[in-house]
């Protein structure tokens, strides 16, 4: 069902002030709310893109896209009245924004990634520049995709602020401020601190974080070999173009063979054409796979936010431990490990009974308070866990099934490429045999 339009904050997995009953809330909707997802009830779009010439927040001039995001009720697609769809336009800055919030909303939540801002992994006779009208294009797909991977997402569906950015003009912006999601954002140096001190990692995401790695790797090593093999192909195809040339300068000079040699160039000039909506194409099949090179960020995330959790729950357990050990050592009498306190009262004297007993009730408090901190830890890591490898489980199964697709299109392709080829060469025989 979608988010109510209520005050209640977004609640924050892993940060120290959420209730439980809002974490048992999030982690209810991802792991049994599957029927309610958004596109059920919704169609979502974006339809166009517009260049827009503006200033920015230094107030330079500057130009930028902006893309228009349609939404209409499944009911009234269903019953054939087709209104029109509500739209609001969004630029590429503030799809960035909702999914920063999604993240830190949803930190044990594999978010679906954006599209590229700037063209990497091209071939080199396509144009990387931003504002290009076929980038644009194949952006404009890539944030309709990420709307739907989104909206079909059982958990993030649901979300009030994800669906305000696909309704509201402009209150969105204020809205998702007012979370304060941004102060509760883990900083990279705090996830790293973590990485290295954390003593007793999870083996299941120390896996997932080094598959991460290799998959990002090796998508990234695939999709420069694909650029490469494009420009040679391109040249190739170009090159067809001489002989379309060649042939139709020697039908100039022949009389038998002129009709021949000058309908072999024409198949030749055509194939050597064809190239360029060909490569465009494969971009298509390329982008695919650079979706789950930038999903490979996404995995790290949630790893990282494991880390964090098991962290802070070592470090409370770790205080929780030296607490009691500083209570025995003041029932007892005996100091096992160097103080501050202890030097003090060599140089100065022991202290008062009354200073003891108010110090061990101190102690005892702390201690009570520790427990339940490693208690909430303890249980907040376990929901965090349980929730995280739902999802995980859910990716893995959308990715193999995505990219067995995307690889399966781009081989009959290619296939499809080899035979208009191979049919070129055989109309030029045909033209050939008939001089």
């Amino acid at each position: 069902m979608m988010a109510d339009s209520g005050t209640e904050e977004i609640a924050v997995i892993g940060n120290i002030d959420i209730t439980s009953s809002e974490l048992e809330n999030n982690i209810r909707n991802t792991m049994v709310e599957k029927g309610t997802a958004l596109l059920r009830k919704m169609e979502i779009s974006v339809a166009e893109a517009d260049k827009r010439t503006g200033k920015n927040a230094v107030n330079i001039q500057e130009t930028y896209t902006v893309y228009l995001i349609e939404t209409r009720p499944v009911d009234t697609v269903a019953e054939g009245t087709s209104p029109a769809p509500d739209s609001v336009w969004r630029r590429y800055s503030e799809f960035e924004l909702l999914r920063n919030y999604l993240l830190v909303a949803y930190p044990f939540i594999v978010v679906p990634p954006l599209p590229e801002k700037r063209a990497e992994f091209v071939w080199h006779k396509l144009s990387a520049d931003n504002l290009d009208p076929d980038f644009v294009e194949r952006r404009r797909v890539g944030l309709e995709n990420f709307l739907l991977r989104v909206a079909s997402h059982a958990g993030l569906s649901n979300d009030k602020i994800f669906f305000l950015f696909l309704t509201e003009e402009k209150g969105w912006r204020d809205m998702v401020f007012e979370t304060g999601f941004q102060a509760k954002a883990d900083s990279r140096l705090k996830a790293l601190s973590a990485m290295f001190r954390v003593k007793n990692p999870d083996k299941r995401f120390t896996e997932l974080k080094h598959y991460s790695d290799e998959l990002q790797a090796v998508v990234s090593q695939l999709l420069r070999v694909r650029a490469r093999v494009a420009d040679r192909l391109y040249g190739v195809y170009k090159v067809h173009g001489n002989y379309g040339r060649v042939f139709s300068e020697w039908s100039a000079i022949e009389k038998e063979m002129g009709d021949g040699l000058q309908s072999a160039g024409h198949h030749m000039d055509a194939y050597a054409a064809s190239v360029d909506d060909i490569l465009e194409e494969e971009e298509h099949y390329a982008d695919q796979l650079k979706e789950y090179l930038f999903y490979t960020e996404a995995l790290k995330a949630v790893c990282r936010k494991h880390e964090l959790n098991q962290y802070e729950l070592e470090m409370a357990a770790l205080d929780l431990t030296s607490k009691k050990q500083q209570k025995e050592e003041l029932v007892t009498g005996t100091v096992r490990t160097f103080s501050l306190k202890g030097m003090t009262n060599k140089l100065f004297g022991q202290e008062t009974a009354e200073q003891r007993e108010a110090r061990l009730q101190l102690l005892e408090q702390q201690i009570d308070e520790g427990e339940e901190t490693v208690k909430e830890k303890n249980a907040e890591c376990d929901e965090f866990v349980k929730a995280a490898w739902v999802d995980i489980e859910h990716f893995k199964q959308q990715k193999d099934s995505d990219l067995k697709e995307a690889l399966i299109s781009y081989a009959i392709m290619q296939i499809s490429m080899c035979k208009k080829g191979i049919q070129v060469w055989t109309n030029a025989k045909e033209c050939f045999n008939k001089m």
